[in-house]
């Protein structure tokens, strides 16, 4: 049975439709109202409070705290500051990425790393020889997002610490009603936000402090619905959705190394060494076969194939994450691997993996589609994988 998150008495009564989705072992809202749009709205336009409590939560403390994390991670972790956080993959020693999260540094001697997968077990195998303490925090920690551009507004009226002038994936420690929160301008949605993290028994009370507080900017608690929408128009990839991760690959096909998802640039080879490091160096000067892209179609090619069966274009409002396939020059190329229609684009977009002689921003493709039961091909268009990115996000 699913648990419940430390919110989930003031979400449940708001979840008409009781449209529940199994998020780590918990139950996370899908949507609130009968639709998504609203939800999706209040990212774009206002401010969108999410419980993103079952992300996993793993401390690192101790001497060697920043050796660990910098013989795990991908990333120079001596060049994060204290009160700064940084996104990074991690590999396993073939060089594929297992996973990718936020590492967040509180003091020299102590960071603490947020994932969708469990970590626990590959920090305790990395960390010998090593004077440092592995944690999970995940059940002690509750985590809120605020997403949206009034999302700035709102936590300037009710947290006690400098929010105005905090940076992206910088933290500001301080309180909301005398609870001990910590912000960080971070997020999932590629538009200005912060996530908030503070003790799980006096969640409640921080949840209905930012409800108060946030009423005349428009606060509105929103599902994982819409904040997977806004990911895929972000360009966010999903771990086992658009990547899969090394210990879930059944072959060697499915594991994909950072320079094929995108993320060569998180990868610091003149670190020193870190797992996976020389089979990584060999990666980067060889080249890669297959890249994840953007892929967009526009509405006038939709329209002339639904058109010839009389029937409007039916596309997704919500992210599908059903893979299709993506072909060039007349045979398989890919697949897009996650899509929907962005009403903030008006286009149907998607984030795909090709092969790297189509990956190109400009290339012209061809994703399927079925309409009237059968399967067709439509025009579509290679784009950086992220399809809305704007400035606010890091003003």
């Amino acid at each position: 049975m699913a648990s419940q998150t430390p919110f989930h008495s003031r979400t449940a009564p708001l979840n008409k439709q009781h449209n529940w989705r199994q998020w780590s072992g918990y139950l996370a809202a899908g949507v609130y109202d009968d639709f998504v749009q609203p939800e999706y709205n209040a990212i774009r336009n206002k401010a969108a409070l999410i419980d993103v409590s079952p992300l996993y939560k793993h401390r690192v403390l101790g001497p060697d705290a920043t050796a660990l994390v910098q013989r795990v991670f991908t990333r120079d972790m001596h060049k994060c500051d204290v009160l700064q956080a940084v996104y990074t993959p991690w590999c396993d020693a073939d060089g594929q990425v297992m996973q990718e999260g936020t590492v967040f540094r509180h003091a020299e001697d102590d960071s603490q790393v947020y994932a969708a997968e469990p970590l626990m077990r590959w920090l305790l195998l990395n960390s010998a020889g090593l004077d440092v303490e592995v944690m999970d925090y995940s059940e002690s920690v509750a985590a809120l997002a605020l997403q949206g551009p009034t999302s700035r507004d709102v936590l300037a009226s009710c947290f006690d610490g400098d929010v105005r002038e905090l940076k992206f994936f910088r933290m500001a420690r301080g309180s909301i009603e005398g609870v001990s929160t910590t912000i960080s301008r971070t997020g999932y949605t590629g538009d200005l936000g912060y996530e908030l993290w503070m003790p799980a028994d006096r969640g409640l009370e921080v949840w209905d402090a930012i409800m108060r507080a946030g009423k005349p900017w428009g606060v509105t608690p929103c599902g994982i619905l819409a904040m997977d929408v806004a990911r895929v128009e972000a360009g966010f990839v999903l771990l086992d959705v658009d990547y899969i991760g090394a210990e879930h690959a059944l072959i060697p096909e499915h594991a994909m190394s950072p320079y094929e998802l995108g993320m060569g640039w998180a990868v610091k080879l003149d670190k020193g060494a870190f797992i996976g490091r020389d089979v990584l160096a060999a990666r980067r000067d060889r080249g890669v076969s297959r890249r994840v892209v953007g892929l967009q179609v526009d509405w006038e090619p939709l329209e002339q194939i639904y058109g010839r069966v009389d029937l409007m274009p039916d596309l997704p409002l919500i992210a599908c994450r059903e893979p299709v396939p993506v072909y060039g020059e007349g045979r398989y190329a890919g697949r897009a691997t996650t899509r929907c229609w962005s009403t903030l684009l008006k286009k149907y977009v998607a984030i795909a993996t090709v092969e790297a002689r189509y990956a190109d921003p400009g290339t012209m493709v061809e994703m399927e589609v079925t309409v009237n039961f059968r399967r067709q091909r439509v025009a579509a268009r290679i784009s950086d994988l992220a399809h809305f990115r704007p400035d606010r996000l890091r003003a």
